[in-house]
């Protein structure tokens, strides 16, 4: 780290690096892919029954079935679905909004543009995991529709809770497949009997999701590579303890590989963190597993001064970034790297993780550091265009041509000279 030793004290190191605690996969992950390229629905079969301990003769969700899983929905848990659709729904279209078409002149006769174009067929991977996330769905779905996309697929393992069925229905899948793991990242990948083949696939999962999506990029596209959840707090001695405390804990009863953390110029603070998220733990239903992530993946760091804490946020590019200092706004101003950044103390992760209309699936592992998360454009293309008018051409023609002719290109000098009518290639 570009740290100078006396700038950052680790009060409470991570021991773990979950950059390399998944390396052991590829190989198994490569297998699966190979046996769902070749041998189809037969190998999704296996692998579901295998994996899942599914022996399911059809993977496709009927329209019955999807309207049945609505209808059994509690009230409230169907209310609080179809209230996070809409917020996210509602942003996603605020976002669509600012990507126009662009058509322009730029010398006379020159005409450029580019046009913004849904993907035509998007795969959504909905997992499973260790608790029914509701919210998975919609994240993935919604700025699908929001898109335009003419096709959704989602894809979720079978185990999962009928409610996920339900609001992939509600969040607006064309086709509901219960199929998990990488075996369903290989049938969105390269098609099978039951499941086409989809032009660009989204959605977290699994260390085994993450690693088939990683293989499968360039036959299809991805939106990210996302590790497991990861949230940091940047506080100075403004910072409340006992909610910092909360809020890390909050992300690490997600896995026991969640990154936790926080960063700060208040030593006193960060010692009471320790202390506190210790005394939250003694009580946490979910402690089994938020405290392994405590225990292994956790840091305390604390900063000589500012520009230490935001030089050191930086460089970690969390995937939520929560900032708790007395001027939160002036704060979120100086930093650059994260997935998703929450300013000031009102504004906890679990908000977005669940229905406030920001997408909570983010870049993870440092990959903040050069994009952003998954929003509505993720579904579109911006394709660009050009026609040229007789002043056109005469504009560009003859520097293309010398650029051809200096670079040993002749087929190139002869094509950017032929509508201008000279040297035309005899027949």
């Amino acid at each position: 780290m570009p740290f100078p030793d006396d700038a950052l004290t680790f009060l409470k190191p991570a021991r773990r690096n979950s950059f390399q605690d998944n390396d052991a996969l590829a190989g198994t992950v490569k297998t699966v892919l190979e046996n769902v390229r070749g041998r189809g629905d037969a190998a999704v079969r296996e692998y579901s029954q295998a994996f899942d301990k599914s022996h399911l003769d059809r993977f496709e969700v009927r329209a019955e079935e999807r309207e049945a899983t609505v209808s059994r929905m509690e009230k409230a848990a169907r209310e609080d679905a179809e209230f996070a659709i809409a917020r996210v729904r509602d942003f996603a279209e605020r976002q669509r909004a600012t990507m126009l078409p662009l058509e322009a002149e730029v010398l006379p006769g020159l005409h450029l543009g580019h046009r913004v174009i849904p993907i035509a067929r998007v795969g959504a991977y909905v997992p499973g995991g260790r608790y029914p996330l509701l919210s998975a769905p919609v994240m993935t779905i919604v700025p699908a529709v929001v898109a335009g996309c003419d096709e959704i697929i989602a894809c979720l393992p079978p185990t999962a809770h009928p409610d996920m069925v339900a609001v992939c229905h509600l969040s607006g899948a064309h086709r509901i497949f219960r199929i998990g793991g990488a075996q369903a990242i290989a049938a969105m990948a390269y098609g099978t009997e039951s499941v086409p083949a989809v032009d660009k696939i989204f959605g977290p999962g699994n260390a085994y999701v993450n690693e088939a999506k990683r293989q499968v990029f360039g036959t299809v596209g991805i939106d990210q590579l996302a590790g497991p959840s990861e949230i940091y707090v940047v506080a100075d001695h403004t910072g409340d303890a006992e909610m910092i405390a909360t809020d890390l804990l909050a992300q690490a009863e997600h896995d026991v590989m969640t990154r936790v953390g926080l960063i700060t110029t208040d030593r006193a603070l960060a010692e009471a963190t320790i202390a506190e998220v210790e005394r939250q733990l003694a009580d946490l239903p979910t402690a089994k597993v938020a405290g392994q992530a405590w225990r292994d993946y956790g840091e305390v760091v604390f900063c000589k001064d500012e520009a230490t804490m935001l030089a050191y946020s930086d460089h970690i590019a969390a995937e939520h970034l929560q900032v708790h200092t007395a001027d939160p706004h002036a704060t979120a101003k100086k930093l650059r790297n994260y997935g998703s950044l929450f300013i000031g103390q009102l504004a906890s992760v679990v908000y977005s993780d669940k229905c406030c209309g920001t997408n909570h699936t983010l870049p993870t592992l440092g990959a903040g550091r050069y994009t952003g998360g998954l929003w509505v454009g993720s579904y579109l293309k911006v394709c660009t265009h050009q026609w040229l008018e007789p002043q056109g051409v005469a504009a560009v023609a003859p520097p293309a041509v010398r650029q051809s002719a200096r670079e040993g290109l002749e087929g190139h000098r002869r094509a950017a000279a032929f509508r201008t009518g000279h040297n035309r290639v005899a027949a």
